[in-house]
C-alpha cells in the first residue's frame, strides 16, 4: 500500500479485501467482536439460575442483576460498535478529506479508549461479585464456567481494546 495520509492509500482505490483482513487494526476489532460474543452470550445463555425455593429466576454474579446486565450491555454495545468501526474500516480507503480521515482516526482512538475503560470496569465488577458470591446459591455449580468464561474474556477485551489506542490505523 502506498503511503497515505492517516494510514490509508491513495483516496478512491479500488477495494482489496485481502489488505484489509491484513491490517492489524481489523484483526483486533474482529477478535474484539469475537470476546464481545463470547461475554454477552455466557451470561445471556448461563448467566441466570432459577431458584427452586424461590421460583425466580436470579443472575449467577452474587444474585446481582446489575452485574448480569452490565456485561450483556457491555457485550451488545461493544458488539456494535466493532461491527460500525469495521464498516468505517471498509469506507476508509474511499475517503479523500484528509479532515474526513483525521476525524475517522481520532474516534476509533477515543471510542476504542473508552471502551477499553468500560471493559476494565466491567471485568472488576464481575470478578468481584463473582467471589462474593455465595455457595448456597448455586450448590450445583451450574454455570459457573460460563460465569469465569465472561470475566475471562471481559479480561482480555481490556487488552484488545486498549492496543487499538496505540496502533490506530
Amino acid at each position: 500500500m502506498e503511503g497515505g495520509a492517516y494510514g490509508a492509500g491513495k483516496a478512491g482505490g479500488a477495494f482489496d479485501p485481502y489488505t484489509l483482513v491484513r491490517q492489524p487494526h481489523t484483526i483486533l476489532r474482529v477478535v474484539s467482536w469475537l470476546f464481545s460474543i463470547v461475554v454477552f452470550g455466557s451470561i445471556v445463555n448461563e448467566g441466570y439460575l432459577n431458584s427452586a425455593s424461590e421460583g425466580e429466576e436470579f443472575c449467577i454474579y452474587n444474585r446481582n442483576p446489575n452485574a448480569c446486565s452490565y456485561g450483556v450491555a457491555v457485550g451488545v454495545l461493544a458488539f456494535l460498535t466493532c461491527l460500525l468501526y469495521l464498516a468505517l474500516d471498509v469506507y476508509f480507503p474511499q475517503i479523500s478529506s484528509v479532515k474526513d480521515r483525521k476525524k475517522a482516526v481520532l474516534s476509533d482512538i477515543g471510542v476504542s479508549a473508552f471502551w477499553a475503560f468500560l471493559w476494565f470496569v466491567g471485568f472488576c465488577y464481575l470478578a468481584n461479585q463473582w467471589q462474593v458470591s455465595k455457595p448456597k446459591d448455586n450448590p450445583l455449580n451450574e454455570g459457573t464456567d460460563a460465569a469465569r468464561a465472561a470475566i475471562a474474556f471481559s479480561f482480555f477485551s481490556i487488552f484488545t481494546w486498549r492496543s487499538r489506542v496505540t496502533s490506530p490505523p
